[in-house]
């Protein structure tokens, strides 16, 4: 089981073993959601290997989600994509969640892409949307940072007063702009799931702030922030949390809402990765 103690000789000896398998340090980790999988069309792959053959790394137990790293490029930079990602409701602790983050750090990546799929609770927004996040509410029950600090990693006191890259978000706006792709923009609240929300978790979302909720992403950018990864995250609205569309949400539907919402995730994503 990986601990605070061990974190990080677990976590270099799997960076050794996949920097032995390729030889450059990719510019950007990028984290495939739910539906997501499909930016993989976009990499010229040079390596793909299963969860299962990486020393130390969990496997992925959730329909959609491959389970495998992929090496290659994207628009000219050298990436590595998780196709497939851990969730806190799969039973694994923060530590075991958060992994692949203290892995990517320890290959000498400094900037992450992470994607969801997620609920989305304000009231401008529809099903399909394309959501930056600017911002995001932890409300899962453990927090990934929990337990004794270790400085090789960064501060037991994290600064998050810019958990998602303004550089960053500014480069993906302008370029929508420009090609006049309609995006949102708001802040990410994350909860343990699996359940979907219930119409008054949805309305307590909205109350406290959240424009979107959903199981992931939040652990992985609170760790990504405690070793100073520069992050940027991007969220699919594939259901909402109201009276009228409630009734609909299951995983099948949030699966077909992601994959109608893939072309423009994709293009974003290629082109942010290309010009910043």
């Amino acid at each position: 089981m990986l601990t605070a103690e061990n974190l990080f000789e677990k976590s270099l000896e799997t960076a050794k073993f996949l920097q032995s398998k390729v030889n450059y340090t990719p510019e950007y980790a990028i984290v495939l959601g739910s539906g997501l999988g499909s930016l993989v069309e976009d990499i010229d792959v040079e390596l793909e290997i299963p969860y299962k053959e990486i020393p130390n790394f969990p496997v992925s137990t959730v329909k959609g989600h491959k389970g495998s790293l992929i090496f290659g490029e994207l628009n000219g930079k050298k990436i590595v994509a998780m196709n497939g990602r851990f969730h806190y409701y799969e039973g694994y602790n923060m530590k075991e969640v958060t992994f692949p983050e203290r892995v990517f750090w320890q290959m000498g990546i400094r900037k992450l892409i992470v994607s969801n799929a997620s609920g989305g609770v304000n009231t401008s927004f529809n099903i399909g949307d394309v959501m930056l996040i600017n911002d995001h509410i932890n409300f899962f029950p453990e927090h990934p940072l929990r337990g004794p600090n270790d400085e090789r990693f960064g501060p037991r006191f994290v600064n998050m007063s810019e958990p998602y890259s303004k550089a960053m978000l500014k480069v993906v706006k302008d370029y929508a702009a420009e090609k006049n792709i309609k995006i949102q923009e708001g802040v990410y609240l994350g909860l343990q799931g699996p359940t979907f929300e219930t119409l008054a978790e949805y309305t307590m979302v909205r109350n406290v702030g959240g424009d979107a909720v959903g199981m992931s992403t939040v652990p992985e950018v609170i760790v990504a922030k405690h070793m100073d990864m520069e992050v940027f995250g991007i969220s699919v609205i594939t259901d909402l949390g109201t009276a009228e569309f409630i009734e609909e949400v299951n995983h099948k539907e949030v699966l077909k809402a992601a994959k109608a919402a893939e072309p423009i995730v994709r293009e974003l994503v290629a082109k942010l990765v290309e010009k910043y």
